[in-house]
């Protein structure tokens, strides 16, 4: 009998039964060691030795791969085909040897792209040894984005107060955003003209012309710059006789694109699915493990981390057998498709994300997958076999037409494409009721010319002149985000997800309306490394360090070589802030972020003069919970506002002093909006037993009145009995968005301004959905996701769970949810140590519940019998280290 470790259970439970009695497949959960959240982890002194920790869920499974391996004829070793994948099989390995349960046991290491029996029995048959090259470029990377984390935060945390940490990549994926939005804020529009002629041909055919040439010169779009040029023009094309001068019909061979990789496949996800791409990752990672078909589980697709384009021979040969019978053999191309990437830095040692079998088309599963699983498995299947197929052959035809007028000559242009084969296209279009194209197919295909004649006459049927202004670049959406960090060699495949999430979870930037929004926060930090440590946010530099890593990882490099060079610079860097000053960096920030601090004001006035004394300039200053603008004449003058935030529709408009907007009809207090340090605020009434409530996010102040002051005011509200129960459901607004309540169990709304509209039918129906997928009971006990090990400072094990309003983190009496997009899977020990701390701090509690207390009394009782202040200052010592510990772990 054989041990074989592979990751997950789902694949160890398929795979135990691909092979059969003679093996034992256990699944390892992911990694089994990591760094622990706290100093010395890394030791740069000591020649990067690194020191790993085994959480308690992990210790617990590998003592049981170790109790079957001693009793075992050999350790197979077949984890993901991936660098984290051969680093998990490093660590097995390594504890297992420590563990002294190997002796003299063979140990092999087998990869598989796709779990399916052939897959499974053909690298059975294959095994290597571990890829240290590969092993060394973990241990190079996590060692860098330890070095910089640990390091570089702490130095955020004592100049920028709010600041929560910084990282290799994500402070660059950072950069990014926060780059877009200054570009966005500067961005000055300039005005624009186009005229339209609506003709029609001499059969009888309308049709659109665009202006070509004025006078025999080429135009543009921004040839016409105002409405007088534009009227013009118009007036001449009124006045004007339409005639063909040539005609000219080309044929156009249209390529398909590359199966999907890592990142395409977000993209694609996100644009055409509406899928944030951890949830697209999710639902890939199913489909790669493995669903029921046939009474048989098997994979659906290969392995979904990769950024190679090309297919296996083998896949390529079924994909060509599959066009065949599906198409028809004029859709298969003469010789198969080779693909190359186009990305900075791609690996091409694994395959393009493609079906494990292409015969099982997406209709022939559709009741074996939920919605989300058919749909990723349609977008899959279809880009994969569209492209081994034939191109699309398409005739565009582009007719000049010249407007003859008495005083000047205006050359008009028409165009349109007609598809006159379809080949992979078809793969899009094969169903009547799914015409929609692929992403990359946006042009309109289906735009076509009437027949036209050189020298026939056109009659005009209507001129068009239309008014335009340049826009500025869009905010990135997480797909084109991915798209650009993929462009510049920043991260790779399996880091993008997790990196939008960490920036996302701390508050860095906020997704609205699909785009990345970077908050103040996430633009102070940018702001600050860029003046300070601007090295460590150029492009060309994180993607020159990614390409060392990459030769790590072939052998080129050694890695040791690697960390040392990049701590002697990075480490000196440090040094040489220890001395700057507070005043140095908000001097810097205030010119560097002009816009966001001193906006400009619609009275002209100077934006940077205190709106409430008049004489105090305006600076941004430093918090205990972050930055914001104040005045210069504290404390004689109070002023302060949120950064970001000016003119009527802020906190400014209330810079004299709360702004009354009426009584109440029912207590008659006064009714007042008013600004605090963490935004504007409606209240009722004065002193303690005052209601407030806060101005909900995406709501202008300047929009606040009476009446809707009110409405906030009585949050929550009935809506009306439920027709079953007969209790009351209630609409209101909490810490995770506007809800509606009944029997105690809450249902999410869309939107705020739902919560002051919705009725009972709405409401009833809102309920009806939650509870189809009610989660756990009130009474029942929540599912444990993954056991994280002890905390590193007070003790006590760090959980995460499943509970009735999603997945969390649980340490003693403290839980902290996790963002809906984010897996539950990903979280490490050093981010939910992070998302303890902040839990507990914002609900004024104390890390560590009873487990601490416990922990400590019994460190007390040792003390108070031998009564020694020797003893006692001793005993201090050792927790200020943890302190300093504990904010290191928040990196």
């Amino acid at each position: 009998m054989e041990v074989v470790v592979v990751e997950s259970p789902a694949k160890a439970k398929t795979i135990n039964k691909y092979l059969g009695p003679d093996y034992k497949v256990f699944a390892s959960f992911g990694h089994v060691r990591d760094l622990p959240p706290k100093d010395g982890s890394v030791l740069p002194d000591e020649d990067f030795a690194m020191s790993w920790q085994v959480d308690t869920a992990s210790n617990k499974r590998l003592k049981e791969i170790a109790d079957a391996v001693k009793n075992a004829d050999g350790l197979i070793l077949a984890t993901d085909p991936d660098r984290e994948g051969e680093a998990i099989s490093w660590h097995v390995l390594e504890v297992l040897a420590k563990k002294k349960a190997l002796k003299d046991k063979p140990v092999h290491r087998v990869v598989f792209n796709a779990i399916t029996k052939k897959a499974v029995s053909d690298a059975m048959a294959n095994p290597r040894e571990i890829d240290q090259p590969l092993v060394d470029a973990y241990l190079a990377r996590r060692a860098l984005d330890y070095l910089v984390g640990f390091n570089l935060s702490p130095v955020l945390w004592r100049k920028l107060p709010g600041a929560r940490s910084a990282g290799r990549v994500q402070s660059v994926t950072l950069r990014l955003v926060t780059d877009r939005e200054a570009e966005i804020e500067h961005f000055k529009p300039e005005e624009y003209w186009s005229v339209i002629a609506h003709l029609k041909s001499a059969q009888g055919a309308s049709f659109e012309a665009q202006l070509n040439t004025i006078d025999g010169k080429k135009t543009n779009k921004m040839t016409l710059k105002n409405g007088d040029e534009a009227g013009s023009v118009k007036t001449a094309l009124e006045n004007a006789t339409f005639a063909v001068t040539s005609v000219e019909a080309k044929p156009v061979r249209r390529n398909p694109p590359p199966p999907f990789t890592t990142s395409s496949l977000q993209q694609a996800a996100s644009a055409k699915l509406g899928f944030a791409p951890a949830r697209t990752m999710q639902i890939a990672q199913k489909l790669y493990e493995g669903i029921d078909v046939g009474g048989e589980t098997t994979g659906l697709i290969t392995y979904m981390r990769t950024d190679g384009v090309q297919m296996a021979p083998e896949a390529i040969s079924s994909s060509r057998d599959a066009i065949g019978q599906r198409f028809g053999a004029n859709f298969v191309p003469d010789k198969p498709r080779h693909y190359e990437s186009k990305a900075k830095n791609a690996q091409e040692a694994h395959e393009a994300i493609r079906p494990t079998d292409f015969m099982r088309a997406p209709d022939d599963i559709k009741s074996k997958l939920n919605d989300e699983q058919f749909k990723l498995y349609d977008l899959i299947w279809k880009r994969s076999i569209a492209s081994q197929m034939e191109a699309a052959q398409m005739e565009r035809t582009t007719a000049e037409i010249e407007a003859n007028g008495e005083k000047r000559t205006i050359g008009l242009r028409a165009s349109g494409t007609v598809v006159k084969f379809e080949g992979f296209l078809a793969a899009y279009t094969e169903h009547k009721d799914d015409q929609k194209k692929d992403d990359d197919n946006g042009d309109d295909d289906s735009k076509r010319l009437p027949e036209l004649k050189t020298g026939e006459a056109c009659e005009k049927e209507k001129i068009e002149a239309e008014q335009h202004h340049t826009t500025p670049p869009p905010r990135y959406s997480e797909a084109s985000l991915i798209k650009k960090m993929e462009e510049l060699g920043i991260g790779r495949p399996s880091t993008y997800s997790a990196t939008l999430s960490t920036l996302k979870d701390r508050e860095y930037v906020r997704l609205e309306k699909r785009a990345l929004v970077p908050e103040a926060k996430g633009r102070l930090v940018t702001a600050f490394l860029q003046d300070f440590f601007e090295r460590y946010v150029e492009f060309d530099f994180t993607a020159s360090l990614e390409e060392k890593l990459d030769q790590i990882s072939d052998g080129s490099l050694q890695w040791k070589d690697v960390l040392r060079q990049f701590w002697d610079e990075f480490s000196a860097h440090i040094d040489g802030t220890k001395e700057l000053r507070i005043t140095n960096v908000l001097d810097a920030l205030n010119e560097r972020l002009e816009p966001l601090v001193f906006p400009e004001r619609e009275d002209g006035s100077d934006p940077r003069i205190c709106p409430k004394c008049g004489t105090g300039n305006l600076s941004l200053k430093l918090g205990k919970f972050g930055s914001f603008v104040g005045c210069s004449n504290y404390p004689e003058c109070n002023f302060t506002r949120q950064l970001g935030q000016e003119g009527e529709g802020s906190a400014d408009a209330l810079a004299d002093g709360p702004k009354e907007l009426g009584t109440d009809p029912f207590t008659e207090e006064m009714i007042t909006l008013r600004t605090g340090r963490f935004g504007p605020y409606v209240q009722r009434g004065e002193g303690k037993e005052a209601k407030r409530a806060g101005i909900p996010k995406g709501w202008s102040v300047s929009e606040i009145d009476h009446e809707k002051a009110l409405e906030l005011l009585a949050l929550p509200r009935d809506v009306g009995a439920h027709p079953e129960t007969g209790k009351m459901i209630s609409a209101g607004l909490g810490r995770y968005g506007p809800f509606v309540l009944h029997d105690g169990k809450y249902a999410n709304l869309e939107s705020v301004d739902e919560v002051f509209s919705i009725g009972l039918n709405r409401a009833v129906s809102v309920i009806a959905d939650k509870a189809a997928n009610p989660g756990r009971g009130r009474a029942a006990p929540a599912k444990a996701l993954k056991e994280l090990g002890e905390h590193p400072e007070v003790g006590g094990p760090i959980t995460v769970k499943d509970g009735r309003y999603g997945p969390y983190v649980n340490h003693g009496k403290i839980n902290a949810t996790i963002p809906k997009d984010t897996d539950p899977q990903s979280i490490d020990l050093e981010a939910a140590v992070r998302m303890i701390a902040e839990r507990a701090e914002k609900a004024g509690k104390k890390v560590g519940g009873a487990a601490a207390k416990k922990k400590t009394a019994a460190k007390k009782k040792p003390a108070a019998k031998k009564k020694t202040t020797a003893k006692k200052t001793t005993a201090k010592k050792p927790a200020a280290k943890k302190t300093a510990a504990k904010t290191a772990d928040e990196a």
